[in-house]
């Protein structure tokens, strides 16, 4: 007796032992392989990409991914870098944010060649065969909103110069373009300088530097970004002449809506890239569990935020 139950001890042991085997030889092929998902960001130098980062990361980790952040440093080199080591990694979807709109192209093929989806956030690439889907804020209407304000605070006349980021991203052209689609239509108002810092606070500075120098008689600047705006605003600062140069930005970077709060900036464009970061968090998770219509270029609105309205979006102090 003993050695017949020592027996089926053993049989019993032995079939467990051959249904963890499988277990893991099901995880190591197929679609029980570990689940991962990367965020590649075009840089982690400016705060509002770090919580689109963010977002993203921990949204696919609710989701039951590991999530890695990759920083591309505004480097398309080093982007293509990121993207060879995720999909070697055996990353099963890619959750970006691109560094140049043509440049990042390439990237993304590659990507859907190996067979990872590709999910851009807030930045586009120029093709419609290349990225699953991509969840951009509406950067052009979100710019006219702002145009519209831009004339009204100015009364239709007086000088300014404009700020634009990145050349090769199309977020760049597509909120000058909005911007101008209004402010080109008044006379009265012109611009007398045009240069870009490229969504940098620190270059953006030095760019409203040389701005004032040429030009120290103007009566606002728009800028493409809230980093840029913060920077114009610490030079304007520096010259005295905060009070009489209206500062417009874009983005509703933490930083910026606290200025607005405190009447220093006149004015931005809240983007989302909580929505943004999550809705293509979500859509990678669908696409892995078998959904394959998605639209190819999905808008987020965008909110005009001033000095009227501000409060409206403040949480009131304790």
């Amino acid at each position: 007796m003993p050695l017949f139950f020592g027996q089926k001890r053993i049989a019993f042991f032995g079939l467990i032992f051959v249904l963890l085997l499988s277990a893991c030889q099901q995880q190591e092929s197929g679609t029980g392989k570990p689940k991962k998902m990367a965020v590649i960001v075009s840089t982690l130098n400016n705060p509002w990409f770090v919580v689109l980062a963010e977002t993203a990361a921990a949204e696919a980790k609710a989701l039951g991914y590991e999530a890695k952040i990759f920083d591309s440093q505004n480097n398309s080199s080093l982007e293509a870098d990121h993207f060879e080591n995720v999909i070697v990694s055996g990353f099963e979807a890619i959750l970006l944010n691109p560094t140049d709109s043509d440049g990042s192209i390439v990237n993304v093929r590659k990507a859907k060649a190996a067979g990872v989806p590709v999910f851009c956030m807030d930045r586009e690439v120029n093709a419609s065969d290349a990225a699953t889907s991509q969840i951009l804020s509406d950067n052009y209407s979100g710019c006219v909103a702002i145009g519209e304000y831009f004339v009204q605070t100015l009364n239709r006349s007086g000088k300014y110069v404009e700020i634009l980021g990145l050349v090769g991203d199309n977020n760049t052209w597509n909120r000058s373009k909005g911007f101008h689609s209004v402010v080109d239509r008044y006379p009265g108002l012109k611009m007398v300088a045009q240069q870009s810092a490229d969504f940098d606070r620190n270059k953006a500075m030095d760019v409203m530097e040389s701005m004032l120098q040429a030009q120290p008689d103007i009566d606002a600047v728009f800028c493409g970004n809230d980093a840029m705006a913060l920077g114009a605003y610490q030079a304007l600062v520096a010259a005295g002449k905060d009070k009489s140069v209206g500062v417009f930005g874009f983005d509703g970077a933490d930083d910026v809506m606290t200025s607005i709060g405190e009447r220093k900036i006149r004015a931005t464009g809240l983007q989302s890239p909580q929505t943004m970061a999550k809705t293509a968090a979500q859509y990678g998770d669908a696409y892995l569990k078998g959904k394959r219509d998605f639209a190819q270029r999905v808008p987020v609105a965008v909110e005009l935020i001033t000095q009227q309205n501000i409060s409206d979006y403040q949480t009131p102090a304790n």
